[in-house]
């Protein structure tokens, strides 16, 4: 008796159907693919009971015959692949001739088509049944409406969320390829609702009609060229994050993905941006050859396999930590809106790889951000790549000094409007004995967090001595003696050689004790104990299987954050305005070496606000 059977041609495209639509969103999302690779300049959809009652797709591209339109409902049928030689050179959003099967086989489908100077003709599936092609009334272009979707699998069907649930996630699919195909214009209707009209635009205002104005504050440009690899977009100040990774805007060759290289990588310039659970903000655009990508990796088509996937996630950290690098003041930082609003605990410092990420042959680095202007510089072009600026930061430029560790003299009185090349203004005075109170040159008032400012400061000056292979130690008088678990003392001892790069040099000294013999010259001259007992956490918490540059990385943070001034220190005029300055002269100073932001800016808006006066 045969074990092995073949299964009934109705289940097996049912199955098959499981793994390219598994909800709603999806059928909707294939629905509109189809509706771009056929050249609409239109698409409108329409939704109810979060699409399982019914979907509705229109678009006014080239349209389909009655011999086209019996055939594209046949499984792997498709006018998206001439030879076999295309298949590895996609440059349509379709390709395998699934979609239409798939959906006719679990639901009831209807294609209303007419190409240009045809008529128009209807064909019917229900459940995988084919119906005869009749002839129709309808416009050029393709309608096609799905009615009780799964009705076929009710199993499925069951599995499904709430109607306004999987609507969402419909409505989440054609916003992520409205912004893939900016000159489209689209509209969504749900339950009877307009939730979605967007007029065909270019990129930059796509981008600001999808998400939104606060994002369009906040933005940098991102760009870049290498010889096979273009890269455009915009992203978020580390001042600007979500909690999940929702408004992670990612497309290749004009499709919409969720590659988990390119997410890591977007991950990996933030790290030690932002604090740590919070997610970052980008709509980045990434063009290469067809021939460079495969697409045919997973049956939704949302994740990638890059022919040099090291190369391509290099430059997407690359781009973005150039963009990021911008002082602090010139560009928007942390609003003071959500006053009531807490500050989260600090979590341990996130690291991220020192070494430069590797370039392409080629490469046009985007330039530091100036001041003023957002989303409205990348729109009118200004932000090209190969364009600089001089003055701007590089990697590896020599940092101002740090504060000084003694007071100078009482300064003169400050000037009362401060320079327009100072965006953090003038100091006026210290608050708390933590915070610096300043005004800016537009009159707004700045509150500058004294430890976290100067955390930043310092992590930025070690991290550019450590690329530069010369962070410089100061030997101590006398090597000091440390006690501490035999656990710590121990593994401290094994990192003795990479803490050495970083300017800290000690030896083990007997069971459970270390001696310091040198400390980075940086530090000035902090207590020793309580910068071994923290980097002995940091090391444990890191593992041994970490990349090493990642370890270095935390033990810099947390150098940092032992040899910065500390809350509490009465500071002078002088140094207040010094760090003020330092902080617009240094990249990524918005945020301290946890993530949490370094200043808050109260403008007329936020006081307006608070006094209900809008």
């Amino acid at each position: 008796m045969n074990v092995i059977r073949l299964l009934p041609p109705g289940t097996a495209d049912r199955i098959a159907a499981g793994e390219v639509v598994e909800r709603p969103a999806a059928a909707v999302k294939e629905l509109v693919e189809n509706a771009l690779d056929a050249g609409a300049r239109h698409v409108s959809v329409v939704l109810e009971g979060g699409g399982l009652t019914r979907i509705l797709v229109e678009d006014d591209g080239i349209g389909m015959g009655p011999a086209d339109l019996e055939l594209a409902v046949e499984r792997h049928a498709t006018s998206k692949l001439p030879d076999e030689a295309t298949l590895f050179a996609i440059q349509t959003l379709g390709f395998r001739g699934e979609a239409l099967p798939s959906i006719a086989a679990v639901a009831r489908l209807t294609i209303t088509s007419r190409a240009a100077g045809g008529d128009a003709h209807r064909l019917s599936v229900e459940a995988g049944r084919k119906g005869e092609v009749t002839p129709a009334s309808g416009a050029p272009g393709t309608r096609i409406e799905v009615r009780d979707l799964f009705f076929a699998t009710p199993a499925r069907r069951k599995f499904m969320k709430t109607p306004p649930t999987e609507a969402a996630h419909a409505v989440e699919a054609v916003r992520r390829l409205a912004l893939a195909w900016p000159e489209t214009a689209f509209r969504v209707e749900v339950e009877g609702r307009e939730v979605l009209n967007l007029a065909a635009s270019d990129r930059p205002g796509r981008v600001a009609a999808l998400l939104g104005p606060e994002f369009a504050r906040a933005a940098v440009p991102v760009s870049g060229l290498w010889n096979d690899l273009a890269l455009d977009g915009v992203a978020a100040l580390p001042t600007h994050t979500r909690a999940t990774g929702a408004e992670q805007h990612l497309v290749v060759n004009r499709r919409p993905v969720r590659d988990p290289l390119l997410r890591a990588a977007l991950r990996v310039a933030y790290r030690d941006l932002i604090a740590s659970g919070r997610h970052p903000v980008a709509a980045l655009f990434l063009d290469l050859p067809p021939e460079a990508v495969d697409v045919n990796v997973h049956p939704m088509k949302t994740e990638l396999r890059f022919r040099d996937g090291g190369n391509v996630r290099g430059a997407l950290i690359s781009a973005l930590r150039r963009a990021l690098a911008v002082g602090a003041g010139t560009a928007p930082a942390a609003t003071a809106a959500p006053v009531s609003a807490e500050l989260p605990e600090a979590p341990a410092p996130s690291a991220s790889g020192f070494a430069e990420a590797p370039q392409g042959e080629g490469f046009t680095p985007a330039p530091p951000r100036p001041a003023g202007g957002l989303l409205e510089e990348w729109a009118v072009g200004g932000w090209r790549p190969g364009a600089s600026r001089a003055g701007g930061w590089q990697p590896g430029l020599r940092l101002p000094a740090p504060l000084p560790a003694q007071a100078p003299t009482e300064a003169a009185p400050p000037p009362s409007v401060p320079p327009e090349d100072q965006p953090l203004g003038r100091p006026l005075a210290q608050l708390l004995e933590t915070y610096i109170l300043a005004e800016s040159p537009d009159g707004a008032l700045v509150l500058v967090d004294q430890h976290a400012a100067h955390e930043r400061l310092m992590h930025e000056q070690l991290r550019a001595q450590f690329l530069e292979g010369e962070v410089r130690s100061q030997p101590l008088l006398l090597p000091a003696v440390v006690e501490m678990p035999a656990l710590d003392a121990a593994r401290l001892a094994e990192a003795a050689p990479a803490l050495a790069r970083l300017g800290l040099e000690i030896e083990g000294f007997g069971t459970g004790a270390l001696l310091v013999r040198a400390m980075p010259a940086l530090l000035g001259n902090p207590d020793p104990a309580p910068l071994l007992r923290d980097l002995a956490a940091e090391l444990a918490e890191w593992e041994e299987a970490t990349a090493l540059d990642r370890r270095l990385d935390a033990a810099i943070a947390r150098m940092a954050c032992h040899g910065s001034i500390r809350a509490g220190r009465r500071l002078k005029t002088e140094e207040m305005s010094a760090l003020l300055r330092q902080m617009e002269a240094t990249p990524r100073a918005a945020t301290c070496s946890h993530g949490r932001p370094t200043f808050l800016r109260f403008g007329k808006a936020e006081f307006e606000k608070l006094f209900g006066r809008r």
